[in-house]
């Protein structure tokens, strides 16, 4: 699962879709060269829930990721699937031979990827579909069809009287075969899988001051974390006005390890700006009613009290320890002289006994 998140934010990630509308994306792996993987597989994903997985050894849909009470039948016709993956795997195919002899591809082992994914707006209409091909992590060339309209990049070194034949066949099956049964399934989706698409988690909002080094700070920053779903929208304020773009870092939208997700945008200042303006970071989510405001207290004080404060800090930890110590080594004193003084009275009753002993056989 987590591959699969990694492979949808860092190759995929211009494919994201707009807030409040729901996506359906085919992931698709084939793989050319001797590994314990299948040489097919993909993953179906409802936004960014897993909801199925097939590879080429079993041949088989499995569902993932649905609760006791759901099933999912009847949202993939088995005709269509068959059809669409034996298309697909042949492709792949064809695509190796191309990349083999016409790109000179030397590795022992090809992996290709696919991205296929379709969007249903809002509105419940329609939105694009979108066809990316990826070799070795990067992506190759790209294809999209929204209201009856095709456009397509490629960094093949194709010419276009090359790709002609193929584009209007290519164009002719994605309209009338795999963009309407994409859309069917995902609608399909949403119904049997309501309760976890429109679940939301409250983001947790923090905006925190960092510091270069003792003789000041170098600027702030807004942390959101643990918020589904993964649309959010994060800005830093000064004085009441939205800072400019260009001047924040960060930014990217990261998955937590729970499936919420995070994100954090910086602001790079000086000590001076911190205390002469005033610092907001707002965030708008699905989950709030409204926008949550976020205000930073500065109130530093001399850069040497964190210092001796932890100075101090550390000084009595060592105390205590060392207590402690002297302590155990005080109660094991005792218990030594506690030994050895029964042992020496038990010796001096054995001398003791003895000597009557002795005594008792002289007379």
């Amino acid at each position: 699962m987590d591959g699969i998140r990694a492979l949808l934010f860092v190759l995929f990630a211009p494919a994201a879709v707009s807030a409040g509308s729901h996506s359906l994306a085919m992931v698709t792996t084939f793989i050319e060269g001797e590994t314990p993987f299948p040489e097919f597989s993909f993953t179906l994903m409802l936004d960014d829930i897993t909801v199925a997985y097939f590879d080429s050894e079993t041949e088989t849909l499995f569902p993932r990721g649905a609760d006791r009470d759901q099933d999912d039948d009847g949202v993939i016709d088995p005709d269509h699937l068959k059809t669409i993956t034996s298309f697909m795997h042949a492709d792949f195919k064809r695509r190796h031979l191309f990349i083999k002899y016409e790109l000179n591809y030397t590795e022992s082992v090809e992996v290709q990827q696919r991205l296929v994914l379709c969007e249903l707006l809002d509105s419940d209409q329609p939105g694009p579909f979108i066809l990316k091909n990826a070799i070795g992590g990067t992506t190759r060339d790209e294809l999209r069809f929204h209201e009856h309209k095709f456009t397509y990049q490629n960094a093949l070194n194709l010419t276009e009287e090359r790709l002609k034949p193929h584009l209007e066949l290519t164009m002719w099956r994605h309209e009338n075969l795999y963009y309407p049964v994409c859309i069917k399934t995902l609608r399909g989706y949403l119904k049997k899988r309501v309760n976890q698409v429109k679940r939301k988690v409250k983001p947790r909002v923090r905006l925190i001051q960092r510091r270069r080094s003792v003789s000041g700070w170098d600027g702030v920053t807004c942390l959101a974390t643990g918020f589904y779903p993964r649309h959010i929208n994060l800005t830093i304020f000064r004085d009441g006005q939205p800072v400019p773009d260009h001047l924040i870092t960060g930014g990217d939208l990261l998955p937590n390890v729970d499936g919420t997700y995070q994100m954090r945008k910086s602001l790079e200042l000086s000590e001076e700006e911190l205390k002469r303006r005033n610092y907001t970071c707002t965030v708008i989510h699905l989950s709030l009613d409204n926008k949550l405001d976020i205000h930073l207290d500065f109130d530093p004080g001399e850069p040497i009290v964190p210092i001796l404060t932890s100075v101090v800090a550390a000084l009595v930890l060592l105390s205590v320890m060392v207590a402690v110590i002297w302590m155990m080594k005080t109660r094991r004193r005792k218990r030594t002289a506690s030994s050895l003084g029964d042992y020496s009275s038990a010796s001096t009753t054995e001398e003791s006994e003895v000597s009557l002993d002795d005594l008792s056989k002289g007379s």
